[in-house]
């Protein structure tokens, strides 16, 4: 897909510290700048441990959840299989974002190439879009198993599981082709310097010296289906779910089935959350430095709570834990 992608342009000869190739009259982008955050006052090396220490407790939860669910018998439920796979894309989420950001904080301005940035933009923005789809193939999974208990095993059969995951990861890495493609399109002048700490759209499209407002028209668009579509069936969902609960006569199954959806209930409200506090905001109205801060919610520490949430409020998450724990202490010991 890259190799389709023109090489962005620039019309500042004047500006001697980018890194450029000469083409005839024109003047080619070899890479941009990551800015990052700026002047931090001292605290970068307080700030590159904490978010080190938050990308690798990231890391080793969702692996943990991995390895739990593909160890212990007992998840290997409907339920379990779109967690594997949703940790599983946890992992990449951050992984496409986390290393180099954290660079730019002992570093500085970090450079990325111009195929980096690209290939950057691309797979977050696929890597978003699949945990749309897939926080929606969850919450449907949960409507079904509480408004059809009787019907569930028939309807959440593994062909469907693997079409509910196999669609949300295949549609995923579909989407932003259009939209990266038309963004590197784009003529980049009087600047290579990106005012953020990775390859976002809003700030890539800053530095466009020809009119983005197609692109911009284009990513709303596809945005909005792919992240109100799915959002709208998981708000759709649980408002049946709410209404199955309040309908069963015992308390005891109504704490049940609301604890079965409490945690994928708080992952959604925290990824919508961040997610559109960033993107429902024009971008001509942004602050940079908010919309850093609420980046950083949604790609390094939203990604380290969600397997928090899932273990720490999910019963048998702990257990299988516990006994996966007393396993290695038994091998450590013999």
């Amino acid at each position: 897909m890259f190799a389709l992608l023109p090489v962005a342009y620039i019309s500042s000869p004047q500006i001697m510290s980018l890194n450029l190739i000469d083409m005839g009259n024109l003047t080619a982008i070899k890479e941009f700048l990551l800015l990052g955050f700026g002047s931090l006052h001292g605290l970068q090396f307080f700030l590159f441990g904490t978010f080190l220490g938050i990308y690798i407790m990231t890391l080793l939860g969702n692996i943990l959840i991995l390895i739990v669910i593909s160890s212990d018998q007992s998840l290997q439920t409907p339920m379990y299989f779109f967690l594997s796979n949703f940790s599983f894309l946890e992992i990449w989420y951050t992984t496409s974002i986390a290393p180099k950001m954290l660079k730019t904080l002992l570093s500085g301005p970090e450079a990325i190439s111009f195929t980096g940035c690209v290939a950057q933009f691309y797979f977050f923005g696929s890597m978003a879009v699949v945990e749309c789809f897939l926080l929606a193939s969850m919450s449907y999974d949960r409507y079904l198993a509480i408004c059809s208990p009787l019907r569930y095993p028939t309807l959440m059969n593994f062909h469907t599981c693997v079409l509910l995951a196999g669609g949300s990861w295949v549609g995923g890495f579909l989407t932003p082709v259009v939209t990266v493609t038309m963004t590197f399109q784009l003529q980049f002048c009087a600047s290579n310097e990106i005012d953020h700490f990775f390859c976002d759209l809003a700030p890539v499209l800053k530095l466009a010296c020809s009119d983005p407002e197609e692109v911009k028209k284009t990513t709303f668009l596809m945005a909005s289906f792919v992240t109100m579509g799915p959002f709208l069936l998981t708000v759709a969902s649980y408002i049946n779910i709410v209404i199955a609960v309040l309908r069963m006569p015992s308390t005891a199954g109504k704490h049940r089935a609301f604890s079965t959806c409490s945690s994928h209930l708080i992952v959604v409200s925290l990824y919508y959350g961040t997610l559109g506090t960033v993107y429902a905001i024009p971008t001509a109205t942004q602050d940079m430095a908010l919309n850093k801060v609420f980046s950083l919610l949604y790609t390094v520490v939203t990604p380290m709570v969600n397997p928090i949430v899932y273990s720490l409020r999910n019963k048998d998450v702990k257990k299988a834990v516990q006994k996966l724990l007393s396993k290695w202490k038994h091998l450590m010991k013999t």
